[in-house]
């Protein structure tokens, strides 16, 4: 019995060594895999986006406000990127039909959308929508803050608000008030003025700022709310009078104007605010590296420069995120949204 014994104990530790061997190799294998990527795939992938140009899609057309915004962007995040950022126009019905496109895109990253304040309009300016603004988008942050200026005729008979309300209360049923067209920022300026001033004033829709400015300068209409971008060289030139700027402060490259606010129309404000938004689902990586180049974008000098030219700002950093873009755009949407269905203006 002894010998018995003492015979199997020795036979257990050579297979418990092979076995730990046999370990030991394996999970110095999976190491391995693991450092060359052949496992932990989504990882991985994550790592790499973007591996293709990403699209920009802009709900106007080329040339205007919003689309000379992106194209600035455009540059700066493409490098931070590594892959190109291309700007795609999709026109039409103040923006909804892009913001609809965008909303039914892949949700993979490679397709984003920047819009203006009309995506907190469009809930309470359109019986029908084809999208939720607050259901429907991820949120990568805020982008840049352009003013608006009340412009007029050159000839017109007045040179500061409260000479224009005067000229208006004598000639209200004469005067026109041009805009780019139902629920165009210039149309909400508009109409936020005219609710303010107690008066209503015949409005000409026309398709887009251009065909309207080019209307004011001609003398073909009286009034005209546009952005800084489309402004400042009529205004500096003398080819239109301007009664205001629609900010809190004074810009720096109008110090002669004043704002409406300060000229009796109190809490007078309309910024063309701009989001950058991607579809609903899009992963949390791809937003993350989106947000950082929107973010070292908005601080490169070439466009720090060119905002500065254009009368625009940069939003407070802690607005250019995801949750200060969501913030903003809610309360955007309970401002207008009373103005709007007060004034019982609505689009099919």
């Amino acid at each position: 019995m002894t010998i018995q014994v003492h015979s199997t104990t020795p036979s257990l530790a050579p297979t418990r060594v092979a076995r730990a061997g046999r370990l030991t190799r394996r999970l110095a294998a999976l190491s391995c895999a693991v450092a060359a990527g052949w496992v932990l795939a989504l990882p991985a992938q994550a790592q790499t986006w973007p591996e293709r140009p990403i699209t920009m899609v802009v709900p106007f057309a080329a040339g205007g406000p919003t689309d000379v915004v992106a194209r600035m962007l455009a540059v700066p995040m493409s490098k931070s990127l590594g892959q190109s950022v291309i700007v795609e126009n999709a026109v039409g019905a103040g923006g909804t039909i892009a913001a609809a496109k965008v909303a039914r895109a892949p949700a993979n990253g490679y397709t984003v959308f920047l819009h203006h304040m009309g995506m907190a309009t469009a809930p309470a300016l359109y019986k029908k929508l084809h999208f939720d603004p607050l259901q429907d988008f991820e949120y990568i942050g805020q982008v840049v803050d352009v003013p608006m200026t009340l412009l007029g005729r050159k000839d017109l008979p007045a040179n500061n608000l409260q000479e224009l309300l005067a000229y208006l209360k004598q000639n209200k049923d004469k005067v026109s008030l041009a805009n780019a067209g139902l629920g165009a920022v210039s149309h909400l300026c508009g109409l936020l003025f005219t609710t303010q001033i107690g008066m209503d004033l015949t409005t000409i829709p026309y398709k887009g700022t251009g065909p309207a400015m080019n209307d004011l300068l001609g003398g073909q209409v009286d009034l005209l709310c546009d952005q800084t971008t489309q402004t400042v060289s009529f205004i500096k030139d003398g080819r239109v009078k301007v009664f205001g700027v629609t900010t809190p402060r004074r810009l720096a490259l109008l110090p002669s104007v004043p704002t409406l606010d300060e000229q009796g129309l109190k809490g007078f404000e309309v910024k063309v605010w701009h989001g950058l938004y991607a579809p609903k689902g899009t992963p949390s990586q791809a937003l993350q590296k989106l947000n950082e180049a929107l973010r070292v974008a908005l601080q490169d000098p070439m466009v720090t420069q060119r905002l500065v030219e254009l009368s625009s700002e940069v939003p407070p950093m802690d607005k250019v995120t995801p949750e200060g873009l969501k913030t903003h755009l809610e309360a955007e949407i309970a401002k207008w949204g009373p103005i709007i269905r007060q004034s019982g203006i609505q689009a099919d």
